[in-house]
């Protein structure tokens, strides 16, 4: 139970100027509590403002007794730092900022400090009291001047001692972070040409010296600091725009967390000092202070959040890995009969592979290894298989849909173009019936090709591929009725990661230029040859992504549910060629008898709906990233979802056969485009 407020008699009373340090900042945490209030109610605190100046005009001892305490908190603690820095990195890195937020969750503050910025939080800690400090009217801001912060000496033109220099020194502060990120290496080296050769951070401290001595010399007002203040608002615009170049940089080579991160600190820092300068420019002081308190209590609420911090420094590799993802998806999409054909044929290939995967998972079983090894073991032969499947230029079906559903996005770049959705329809059905002949193609073999693995090693090995026992664990682990559903849609989110994998090590692999380092580093030229060493490295460009892709898969598939047991969390894998090969090798060593038993046609009906959850989970999965990296609208979504829906209504062929001459890919328009259109107006 907590403890009952104290009223503003007792606050007033608890007053002490002379208190040590904590108690001193305790009683203003408690003041500020109480103009809070119990809920979000601004107007009840703004009564209550006006309640404590009434109060504290009629207790003229009192306010001696506050001027003394405004006194010790201005001597003990510095306002300047807290305004400059308050909300940013202590340190401009990603990974030092997400341990400081996760260390200010963990870890309480404490009032006996001199840190401005960390008394803050305890200040005003809610969002609400942004609210209520907004909601202030400029009446009362000027008696709260009046009353509590009247001026120490006659009016001057201007304050040469007090809130301009705090505010100037806080421009300092901020200027010379600005001018330091602007000067970091790995920002000024990814900077246009043009933007390096317009050094525009060159010139901003000189800019900031000439408003400082305008403002001292005759006052933030005067024209010749309302001038100065002008001039570095605009070299602070051009400060931006060659930050922003660094974009086109990062795009074209690869994207780095932590530069994104501290452009990301630039732009907000020079937002700090456009807020500074309005609040240095302002003619009603105490208005101005109110509204920069009300946004640093915004911008603590925002810097507490971790998943924020994650989210927004990520989102432009977001947008990469999904865009390099669309580039390795685009050759598994079949558009017309010859590669539809050529499809299955690949897929075949695939799955012959994957039949000797099958006999290489029970092979390791004899080894009796423990339960991590066994799981690496088991992620090594899935990972080998998936790479040579790869060399060999074939298909598994389920590594598709991570890569494809980003290709299919990428259609919708140009929402505002003709045909845009329609071309985007176009690709589903393309998916569709890509997905449909690869996983045809990977069954049409796996199953033969375990059969026969398991007739030979019988035939000339005395003993099937697996135990009688062992067989009878593989239908009874792939039964529908059991939790294969659940394993399934569990593989689904691991084939997705290695899709995130993929794209994350590509883009570092782009970065980091290690293509080019291969080439023509001298190390390597000298061990490799000039030649060579250019082929390795054209090589690793155009296969680094499906490396990643299948090594992390396969190394998912094996130790991720080792993992997960030793935390009493019993996850399987359940992939759809995998456990087609095993049924296979299951019936091959049951016999033929099998067949009339139930636990076969369960163990069948369990492959089956494997297949279709590892696609739509990774799919889906993909899709939503690929839809949030193109930043699609909710309006667009819903005309694609009213086109799809014409297309199934009126050419539901088109999502199981090709066509026969190939698809259209021209940017005019149809009634497809049209009729999404209607539908979407019809159903709101």
């Amino acid at each position: 139970m907590s403890p009952p407020r104290p009223d503003l008699s007792d606050l007033l009373t608890a007053l002490d100027p002379d208190a040590p340090l904590a108690q001193r900042h305790l009683w203003l945490i408690g003041l500020l509590a109480w103009v809070r209030g119990q809920g979000n109610d601004s107007a009840a605190s703004v009564a209550r403002v006006q309640l404590l100046l009434d109060a504290a005009s009629a207790r003229p001892e009192w306010l001696l007794r506050w001027q003394a305490w405004w006194r010790a908190l201005r001597r003990d603690v510095d306002i300047a730092p807290m305004l400059a820095d308050f909300g940013f990195a202590p340190r401009t890195a990603f990974l030092s900022e997400l341990g400081h937020r996760l260390r200010r969750k963990v870890l309480p503050g404490t009032p006996e400090t001199t840190d401005l910025a960390e008394l803050f939080g305890l200040l005003l800690p809610a969002a609400s009291d942004s609210d209520w400090l907004l909601a202030l009217p400029p009446e009362q801001l000027d008696r709260v001047q009046a009353v509590l912060f009247p001026p120490a000496t006659e009016p001057q033109q201007h304050d040469s001692s007090g809130w301009d220099v705090t505010l100037l020194d806080a421009l300092t502060f901020c200027v010379g972070q600005v001018s330091a990120t602007g000067f970091a290496s790995e920002v000024r080296v990814r900077m246009s040409a043009q933007a390096r050769q317009g050094r525009h951070f060159h010139q901003l401290p000189t800019q900031l010296e000439v408003l400082k001595q305008a403002v001292l010399a005759d006052g933030a007002l005067a024209p010749a600091a309302q001038q100065a203040a002008s001039d570095l608002r605009t070299q602070l615009e051009h400060c931006l725009q060659a930050a922003h170049s660094v974009y086109a940089h990062l795009d074209e080579h690869g994207i780095s967390v932590g530069i994104v991160f501290r452009l990301q600190q630039l732009r907000h820092r020079v937002q700090r000092i456009h807020d500074l300068l309005d609040c240095l420019q302002s003619p009603h002081r105490m208005q101005a202070a109110a509204q920069l308190l009300a946004k640093l209590v915004q911008v603590r609420q925002n810097s507490q959040s971790v998943r924020a911090l994650v989210a927004s420094s990520s989102q432009l590799t977001a947008a990469k890995v999904a865009e390099r993802n669309a580039e390795s998806g685009e050759h598994y999409i079949t558009r017309n009969r010859a590669e539809y054909m050529a499809m299955l044929g690949n897929a075949a290939g695939g799955g012959a592979i994957i039949g000797l995967t099958t006999w290489g998972k029970f092979l390791l079983y004899g080894l009796a290894l423990s339960p991590f090894w066994m799981g690496f073991a088991a992620g090594m032969n899935y990972a080998l298989s998936f790479v040579l499947v790869q060399l060999l230029h074939l298909t598994v079906a389920t590594k598709q849909p991570a890569v494809t559903a980003p290709a299919m996005v990428a259609k919708l770049r140009d929402m505002h173009t003709p045909g845009a959705v329609r071309r985007f329809v176009d690709e589903v059905a393309n998916l569709f019936r890509s997905q449909v002949a690869a996983i045809a193609g990977n069954l049409a073999l796996v199953v033969p090709v375990v059969l026969l693995l398991s007739w030979g090693l019988q035939t000339f090995g005395g003993q099937p591929m697996i135990s009688a026992s062992q067989a009878e664990h593989v239908l009874h682990d792939m039964d529908v009725l059991g939790p294969t559903a659940l394993f399934a849609a569990f593989t689904g989110v691991l084939l997705f990661a290695s899709s995130i994998v993929a794209g994350w090590f590509e883009n570092w692999f782009v970065l980091h230029r290690l293509d080019s380092a291969l080439a023509h580093n001298p190390a390597f030229t000298r061990w490799l040859g000039t030649a060579r060493a250019l082929r390795w490295s054209r090589f690793l460009r155009a296969n680094v992504s499906g490396f990643a892709a299948n090594i992390s898969l396969g190394l998912m598939l094996g130790v991720i549910p080792v993992v997960l047991a030793f935390f009493g969390l019993g996850m399987e894998v359940r992939h759809v060629t995998l456990s087609a090969g095993q049924v296979a090798a299951a019936v091959a060593s049951l016999g033929t008898d099998s067949l009339r038993s139930p636990g076969f046609w369960l163990a069948v009906a369990g492959v089956v709906v494997v297949g279709p959850i590892n696609l739509a989970v990774s799919f889906y999965l993909a899709f939503r990233l690929a839809l949030k990296a193109q930043a699609i609208s909710d309006v667009n979504r819903a005309r694609i979802r009213s086109s799809i829906a014409h297309r199934i209504r009126h050419q539901p062929l088109s999502f199981l056969l090709p066509p026969h001459t190939p698809a259209d890919t021209g940017d005019e328009t149809d009634t497809t485009d049209n009729n999404a259109d209607t539908d979407t107006d019809r159903h709101g």
